[in-house]
């Protein structure tokens, strides 16, 4: 093995550490008010007696509580569901809507709609993915229901454990990862759960809600989502596993079902990361990645998942790279793994198309939207992909102009003196490159 080989993990690029993510608040910072009040809030860092939470649907179906999921819901905007009500029609009769629920829960009325089920693509691949819409309606009682659970199950959850949970993101999980190859945890364990919204097991999923909660209204009303029927084109039916993708409270419920999992690995010693889904392990050595491995496989079986047979494989992350969260890792660069930069340039592609009849200020500025929100994200990567970028996508803009002069064919020769960079700087175009220098020099590096 070559002494490049030998040697720890290194950063090429601004490394995650270098622009920390934070610290993630305590629960106390983010429960709720309408529903946690302090004594609650004692008692939940304390322990509850028994370990187990009582007479929790009064929360749920409070006014105030209502009040604030519907604004939550409001705020997120979001298709209407099967019964066709908007976010903006449900606004209009916000009072009577919030008084028709309350009333249904609170005399145990309440029955969810069928969630309405569309097809969205997978991001750099012709798969489509399910994406379930439930009704305005449902969606304030999801969050309504979450704002009550989520303390209870969030303190319990891995401090790995990164998805869907305040004051922690991708950054946070990236940052992790980062840290532990620098330490030496090269020999990553890529796993890939295959389908998993779709697979997870209901009478499991309720079990794990019961070590938690013993209100046995609150656990109907969960098993009510869970029940609910999925509206495809005509037919109506109820699946047996899984949760829907869109709903309000499924990834709090997904994260649920895989909290076991990250404390099994912690007890066993192994490093893992994970957001949602998608988590990566990482290990000192090849045999320790081994046995992660196998102990991920056999609690995905104990436990009706799948992983992917193609997908989930053990990386050496000195030489080979391995994808999280977007980003291509391990080697010498750090990347946008291939599908996410299929997915930004068909954007561009999208918004620059040569027949287009927008002026080049409003291209640049649409452009410009799309390119910082893309870098802050991205903005770890090596330095090449945003020249790159920049390049393409001026490439495409002078297309766009060369067309308009009633010429044919890509921009080339003297297109690039006729519109030189300084000229879509002018007109208001945002840089890829110059934002990276920018990032660099502000982070010391």
């Amino acid at each position: 093995m070559s002494k490049r080989r030998e040697r720890d993990y290194e950063p090429v690029t601004v490394p995650f550490a270098a622009t920390p993510a934070g610290k993630p608040p305590s629960v106390r910072d983010w429960a709720h008010p309408s529903v946690w009040t302090d004594r609650m809030l004692t008692t939940l860092e304390q322990g509850v007696r028994g370990g187990r939470w009582h007479t929790l649907i009064d929360k749920v179906y409070a006014p105030l509580n209502l009040f604030t999921a519907s604004s939550h819901v409001i705020g997120n905007r979001g298709a209407a569901g099967v019964d066709h009500q908007t976010v903006d029609q449900f606004l209009a009769h916000r009072q009577r809507e919030l008084e028709r629920l309350h009333e249904a829960l609170r005399t145990d009325h309440y029955r969810p709609r069928a969630v309405q089920r569309v097809w969205i693509p997978k991001p750099g691949s012709q798969e489509q993915r399910p994406l379930g819409i439930p009704t305005v309606r449902d969606r304030v009682v999801q969050a309504a229901l979450r704002h009550v659970l989520e303390p209870i199950f969030d303190i319990t959850f891995s401090e790995h454990s990164y998805g869907f949970r305040h004051g922690r993101g991708c950054h946070h999980a990236l940052e992790r990862v980062e840290e532990l190859l620098s330490a030496g945890n090269v020999y990553v364990v890529d796993a890939d759960l295959k389908s998993y919204f779709d697979t997870i097991s209901k009478p499991r999923l309720m079990t794990r809600i019961r070590e938690k909660v013993s209100d046995s209204r609150v656990l109907r009303l969960v098993e009510k989502f869970l029940e609910q029927g999925v509206m495809d084109g005509l037919r109506e039916w109820t699946p047996e596993k899984g949760t829907p993708q869109g709903a309000v409270l499924s990834p709090l419920l997904a994260n649920i079902y895989l909290n076991p999992l990250d404390h099994r690995l912690e007890e066993a010693g192994l490093a893992l990361v994970r957001y949602a889904d998608d988590f990566v392990i990482l290990c000192r050595t090849r045999e320790d990645a081994d046995r992660a491995l196998e102990l991920v496989r056999r609690w995905v079986e104990e436990n009706d998942l799948a992983l992917h047979p193609t997908k989930t494989r053990i990386v050496d992350a000195r030489t080979e790279n391995f994808e999280f969260l977007g980003y291509r890792l391990g080697g010498r660069l750090r990347l946008p793994r291939a599908k996410s930069l299929k997915k930004f340039k068909d954007a561009v592609r999208e918004k620059t198309r040569r027949t287009n009849g927008h002026s080049l200020p409003y291209l640049c500025a649409r452009l410009s939207s799309q390119l910082r929100g893309w870098f802050i994200y991205f903005r770890h990567c090596h330095w090449s992909i945003f020249h790159d970028l920049d390049g393409w996508i001026r490439t495409r803009l002078r297309s766009i102009l060369r067309r308009r002069r009633k010429r044919h064919g890509r921009a080339r020769g003297r297109d690039l003196q006729r519109w030189p960079n300084s000229f879509f700087h002018q007109q208001g175009l945002y840089c890829l490159s110059t934002a990276h220098v920018g990032f660099v020099q502000s982070s010391g590096r």
